[in-house]
């Protein structure tokens, strides 16, 4: 999953974007309204934590735009995260479209409970765990297993996999990988994406016993919700 971090306090928006990607999220980070808007209208976001006051265009104009603006995805969560705790702050930044309201201060650990909130939203999710047949993956405590059977994944392999365990029986191109598992870092030119699916693919077939993930030829990838069991 990515997620752009939009505030203005240059060492607390580093501080999130680090947490977050100790969990395996892909981080981008805009320091101000502008540059938040930049990416928001190139890439796509699962998620925006986005800080109320910035510099030069207020949070909840950033917000109205996102919900407005057809250039930018409308599917996008966004988690506003603010040191204004006033009511009235709060009802005005969910009308204009926020989806979640944190007061600053706050522990990382809590706005990293409501991203998973959020992103588990599209899941039609109840809590951390994400299972798929005999697959299971556990958001929260960043380990994944199969008929309790642990997987050891990397932190890149862990995202790829909540990513794919999001949209069972989709197929998947390299493109929409790229852009929602990795960050702006990424060099587009690279076979990153192919490298890694093949990685997990081979710890998961290992311990599974079947093929989890497929590839279809032309298109991309698919995360097989009915794996079948024979040889």
């Amino acid at each position: 999953m990515r997620i752009l971090v939009v505030d203005d306090e240059t060492e607390l928006a580093d501080a999130i974007a680090t947490s977050l990607r100790r969990e395996g999220y892909a981080v981008d980070v805009a320091y101000d309204g502008q540059g938040a808007l930049d990416r928001l209208m190139i890439n796509e976001y699962d998620v925006v934590t986005l800080d109320l006051t910035l510099p030069d265009i207020d949070g909840r104009e950033v917000c109205r735009l996102v919900r407005t603006d057809p250039q930018f995805d409308p599917a996008t969560r966004i988690l506003m995260v603010t040191a204004r705790d006033g009511v009235e702050d709060r009802v005005a930044g969910l009308d204009e479209g926020a989806d979640d309201y944190l007061v600053k201060p706050f522990a990382l650990r809590e706005l990293s409970a409501r991203v998973r909130s959020l992103l588990r939203r599209e899941t039609s999710g109840n809590d951390s765990l994400l299972t798929i047949g005999e697959l299971q993956l556990d958001t929260a405590r960043q380990t994944a297993a199969w008929a309790m059977t642990p997987v050891d994944l990397t932190t890149k392999e862990f995202a790829l996999l909540r990513y794919f365990m999001t949209h069972p029986g989709e197929v998947l191109s390299q493109e929409r990988l790229l852009e929602h598992v990795w960050d702006e870092a990424m060099d587009p030119f690279t076979n990153t994406v192919r490298v890694t699916v093949g990685t997990l693919r081979r710890k998961l077939t290992d311990i599974a016993g079947v093929s989890l993930i497929e590839t279809v030829i032309g298109a991309g990838y698919r995360l097989i919700e009915e794996p079948s069991t024979e040889s």
